[in-house]
């Protein structure tokens, strides 16, 4: 038999490497005679650099950035020939700030932009970000002054300090990327303000309150009206996908990027349906298989393309919150827990060991024998 694992990360527990490996463990102990093929994979959040280098191959460029409270931390982008991947979430990741100090009116995107400088100095020529999981709220402006922006103020502060801009240069930045073809992948397809914009959405998960809210959507408002139009007459505020990673899709879209589907992005760039084709039987997974699942996210784009081949799937997940019904339309045949198998406590403890014991079963159940 040959099963095809394509799981996402499992947010806070592994990656999606270590997913998969955890996972392939556990059916080979069932079915050491099978044939399973991992091909880890990412939205454009997390585990999007790795999971790409794990199918894509590449060198894995490794530097040090600014984090989104201006500390020295280490970051790796793929280079794979001219074409760059890079992971926002590397440089500006909620997850490299410790709960007590999460405030999106001061975390930056400056480290993005030294990723994508560094990329370009490298000779890169198409560049691709993935967003998601972001800890900042600043509209891309630590990003764009990076590459060269200025301003009277500070681009580099946070998202509450765009208030006190007077001005802005984007010269230098856009002669930076100029002859580069930037690309954002993201599934968020919010805009940059008002009910469904970056800071009335994802601000609160990253430490805004209230006031905290209103004061950052007026300084976004402030910065995007300085900003103005791109030079072939768009707006960028009002784009598909501008409110991404705290308004960094915003940013990019400034310089001319072009936003496309993150997951759908991935699964053609790994060309999984030439993988689905091969195989008898596809395992995906994640942390939490809930509503937002279904909407581009990893368990989804993989559902949705096996059942068009006419393979089953089958999802392993930390949490699983969809019923059987709401599971099948969405092409999942099969979904289980890890905190309904072993508890919440030991899933979050051991989460290798767990997962691959949950893979066991499964291929107990799915396997022939």
């Amino acid at each position: 038999m040959r099963v095809l694992v394509s799981p996402d990360c499992f947010t806070g527990s592994l990656t999606a490497v270590e997913a998969a490996t955890a996972i392939r463990a556990g059916w080979l102990q069932v079915h050491p005679q099978d044939e399973v093929v991992i091909a880890p994979l990412s939205d454009g959040g997390p585990g999007f650099v790795s999971g790409l280098h794990a199918v894509l191959g590449g060198e894995l460029i490794s530097v040090i950035v600014n984090d989104p409270l201006r500390r020295q931390t280490p970051a790796q982008y793929l280079l794979n020939d001219q074409h760059a991947w890079i992971e926002s979430a590397q440089a500006c990741g909620l997850h490299l700030i410790s709960q007590s100090d999460r405030n999106p009116k001061i975390t930056t995107t400056f480290g993005v932009g030294e990723l994508i400088a560094d990329a370009i100095d490298r000779g890169a020529t198409k560049i691709t970000i993935g967003l998601g999981g972001s800890g900042t709220n600043d509209a891309g402006a630590g990003m764009l002054g990076a590459l060269g922006a200025v301003s009277t103020g500070s681009l580099d502060s946070g998202g509450a300090a765009l208030a006190q801009l007077a001005n802005l240069d984007l010269s230098l930045a856009l002669a930076k990327v100029a002859g580069i073809e930037l690309i954002v992948a993201s599934d968020v397809d919010n805009p940059l303000l008002g009910l469904r914009g970056a800071t009335a959405v994802f601000g609160p998960q990253k430490g805004a309150d209230d006031f905290a809210v209103m004061e950052l959507e007026g300084a976004l408002e402030h910065f995007s009206s300085l900003c103005g139009r791109r030079s072939d007459g768009k707006d960028p505020a009002v784009a598909l996908g501008a409110g991404a990673a705290g308004g960094l899709g915003f940013g990019l879209l400034l310089l001319g990027a072009t936003r496309v589907a993150g997951i759908e992005t991935v699964l053609a760039t790994v060309n999984l349906d030439r993988e689905i084709a091969n195989v008898d039987l596809v395992i995906t997974g994640e942390g939490r298989l809930d509503d937002q699942s279904l909407h581009g996210k990893v368990v989804a784009g993989v559902a949705k393309h096996a059942s068009q081949a006419g393979k089953p799937c089958v999802v392993l997940a930390g949490d699983v919150r969809l019923g059987k019904r709401e599971c099948a339309n969405a092409g999942i045949d099969s979904a289980y827990s890890m905190t309904e198998f072993a508890g919440l406590e030991r899933s979050l403890s051991h989460p290798i060991q767990v997962l691959t014991e949950v893979s066991a079963r499964v291929a107990s159940s799915w396997g022939r024998r």
